[in-house]
């Protein structure tokens, strides 16, 4: 299972790279885009949610990465105001053949 990170831009403009155990990510995320904190934080709890339930799935375990991640962007999230920039999602995609 491919692992990816994807990276941030707070309102505060702390940049953070967040892990994720699945590329699963880049059906929640846009490279460039700037989400509300509460839409950020809602995609994210979705996005590694079902990261940990691929993983769980694979491997009949959820994957604590996956949730300390969940949890840590949570934490980042309270209390602030405005929104956030992805910067990048690595790695791509890899691209549709025609």
């Amino acid at each position: 299972m491919p692992e990816m990170t994807f990276t941030v831009r707070w309102p505060d403009s702390t940049v953070q790279d967040c892990y994720s155990p699945s590329l699963v990510v880049h059906d929640h995320l846009v490279v460039g885009a700037e989400y509300s904190v509460e839409e950020f934080t809602a995609r994210c709890r979705t996005a590694l949610t079902e990261a940990s339930d691929r993983v769980r799935a694979r491997y009949g375990m959820a994957c604590t990465s996956a949730m300390a991640q969940l949890a840590d962007i949570q934490e980042r999230a309270a209390g602030l105001s405005g929104s956030v920039r992805v910067l990048a999602l690595e790695p791509p995609l890899p691209q549709e053949k025609s």
